[in-house]
């Protein structure tokens, strides 16, 4: 036989293999379900005032207000045992609608269940006091996700131990480089034991020997939690971390599936552009 054609023989039994995982984890229990959600908000700017308006107004501009469908009737389920994978472009909705899975965000309409504690690394260093040290501050991320002080002081070590950042560890946060924050956030985001780990682009932080422990730690969250979630532009991290997919653009659920799948489907948009897309195709 070709080799060739043992390749994609190789590839269809993988491929079907995936597919059989997939329908099993959809028979069973959902640890997220989204069901039609929207997420719009607003945000003002000031328009550039006519001669006219200008004098009548001193000088000063008019302040305008924009809506903004970020999210537009998104559904989908995340079964228990799933890593799911969020892609698009930038502006897509996709940290929008992580956000509001964690909870921070409101939908506007739809509604969003989660089943499960949840542990998230949104923004790297949000939530941190950079007067406090990265060890007090550890401890505070804990508390608010729910631990207990026993709890959290055990797993201050093993954060500490794999944030790998020394004698920082006690250093006000003010005095930590960007990759410091990075690391110490993945860090504490991972070992807090979640139900479910929503990470928006962690894998950009760090060194390669960093990036390749968050890679494995990872992998490692996939066994033990009811699910993940990956937002990211890193392609690669999306198929070796993943299960199952979601491709969105411009708030839009674009296509739901198989990660090399939605990862085809997708590069082939960006290839093209919309407008020569055909949705048919998918």
């Amino acid at each position: 036989m070709d080799p060739m054609d043992e390749a994609e023989l190789a590839r269809q039994a993988a491929r079907a293999q995936r597919a059989a995982a997939r329908a099993e984890r959809a028979a069973g229990p959902v640890a997220v379900r989204v069901q039609n959600v929207s997420i719009t908000y607003r945000t003002t700017f000031e328009r550039v005032p006519t001669f006219k308006n200008a004098i009548v107004r001193f000088g000063r501009g008019q302040k305008a207000v924009k809506e903004i469908e970020a999210v537009k009737s998104v559904t989908f389920d995340v079964p228990v045992g799933t890593s799911l994978g969020i892609i698009g472009a930038n502006g897509a909705g996709k940290s929008t609608l992580m956000r509001a899975m964690a909870g921070i965000l409101p939908p506007t309409s739809g509604r969003i269940e989660v089943h499960g504690r949840v542990s998230t690394l949104l923004a790297l260093g949000v939530g941190f006091n950079g007067q406090l040290s990265g060890r007090e501050n550890v401890i505070l991320g804990g508390l608010a996700s729910g631990l207990s002080r026993r709890e959290v002081e055990e797993r201050a070590d093993e954060v500490a131990e794999f944030a790998d950042i020394g004698e920082f560890m006690d250093a006000p946060m003010r005095t930590y480089s960007s990759g410091m924050f990075s690391r110490l956030a993945f860090s504490v985001a991972v070992h807090m034991k979640p139900d479910i780990l929503m990470i928006d682009e962690a894998l950009s932080a760090g060194d390669a020997v960093f990036k390749r422990k968050a890679t494995a730690k990872m992998s490692e969250l996939m066994k033990s939690s009811r699910a993940m979630f990956l937002v990211s532009h890193a392609l690669a991290s999306v198929r070796e971390l993943c299960n199952d997919a979601i491709w969105l653009h411009q708030g839009k659920l674009m296509m739901h599936g198989d990660p090399e799948d939605v990862i085809s489907a997708y590069n082939r948009f960006m290839e093209v552009g919309e407008d020569a897309f055909n949705l048919e195709d998918l």
